[in-house]
């Protein structure tokens, strides 16, 4: 019997996709209640045999009052549910009428755009904290960022660059990907700016151990919005290495598989993160595994410390947020156990 109470629960949309899994299993190994909600009746009817403890419900977007029931009694709610350009508007408006958190962990850079620019000065000074993109794309380079930002105010370019040594995509990474094109940005200038192809930018980077040197290529991503919007630099640019792009690329490359009991895939990955100023250069980087499965445990670390109290002090404590803006960076990543980073 779940003896949580509702101020430990938490909800999650989107409740039996592929990331939704892990944020299942470390919610409840943290010992949190849960609140489960999805649109097909039957695949929600499989989750509740499956997370018996879990109180389950079938919630769609264009029906307000199921995603209020989903939230009635959670004190924050976690959207997992793509394409999150039909599923944030409606889930961020029921977590304002319910007067709780929210977390999203889209990896679509539109929609993190969209979130900051509608809701930011909506929800100053209401108490409540709204994180988008809190995952690997967003979440985790933010907070790197911070950490290598350390105590300059500005700098003059802050780059991120992704090596993973594959990428089977989810059908909701591909459908994202699809619907972010030719709507990506990038940070030029100190303004968010379209997307170029051409734009110039390294042919190689040289990446920490164990991923070395390799060939990049330029990215829009979400993290590009999230660092943007509180550290201080005319350029935030973003790279990745080219063999998880082919991989994205072709329509036949599968799914994750699992390798280990947890579900987890075999996938490794590493994130840079440079910051300049003038000659000076900052770093910081942490590497991984699988790039689906380590959002879960940022997200409820971040999930613990927001309903603990335990945000850095006035002028974050309420709003549309970056979590480097809202949590002490360097703590946060030193207590996630899925990850090891460091600084150079």
């Amino acid at each position: 019997m779940n003896t949580n109470t509702p101020q430990q629960t938490v909800a999650i949309f989107g409740a039996y996709g592929h990331t939704a899994r892990f944020l299942i299993e470390e919610f409840h190994e943290r010992g949190f209640g849960l609140s489960l909600g999805g649109r097909n009746p039957e695949r929600m009817t499989a989750l509740a045999e499956v997370h018996p403890y879990a109180r389950t419900h079938v919630a769609t977007v264009d029906d307000p009052g199921s995603l209020e029931a989903l939230v009635a009694g959670a004190a924050l709610v976690v959207n997992a549910a793509g394409p999150f350009g039909d599923t944030t508007g409606p889930l961020i408006e029921a977590a304002l009428r319910a007067g709780i958190h929210y977390i999203d962990i889209t990896g679509e850079q539109p929609v993190t755009r969209h979130s900051f620019e509608t809701y930011r000065d909506r929800l100053a000074g209401s108490g409540l904290l709204f994180l988008p993109a809190l995952g690997f794309f967003g979440g985790l380079p933010d907070l790197l960022a911070t950490v290598a930002m350390g105590d300059w105010a500005a700098a003059d370019d802050i780059s991120v660059a992704f090596a993973l040594d594959s990428w089977h995509p989810t059908a909701g990474t591909r459908k994202a990907g699809a619907r972010s094109a030719g709507k990506r940005v990038t940070v030029s200038g100190g303004r968010l700016v379209p997307f170029d192809d051409n734009q110039d930018v390294p042919a190689d980077w040289d990446f920490p151990a164990p991923a070395g040197t390799q060939p990049v290529r330029a990215l829009g991503t979400a993290d590009q919005v999230t660092i943007s919007r509180h550290l201080k630099a005319p350029e935030v640019r973003a790279f990745m290495n080219e063999a998880p792009l082919a991989d994205l690329r072709d329509p036949g490359t599968p799914a994750p598989t699992a390798v280990s009991e947890d579900g987890r895939s075999a996938q490794s990955w590493l994130i840079d993160v440079v910051v300049t100023r003038g000659a000076e250069r900052r770093a910081a980087s942490a590497v991984g595994r699988d790039i689906y499965a380590v959002t879960a445990p940022v997200v409820a670390e971040a999930a613990v410390r927001i309903l603990a109290g335990r945000t850095l002090p006035s002028g974050t404590a309420s709003g549309m947020r970056a979590p480097g803006e809202v949590f002490d960076a360097e703590d946060f990543l030193s207590s996630v156990a899925d990850i090891t980073w460091s600084r150079r």
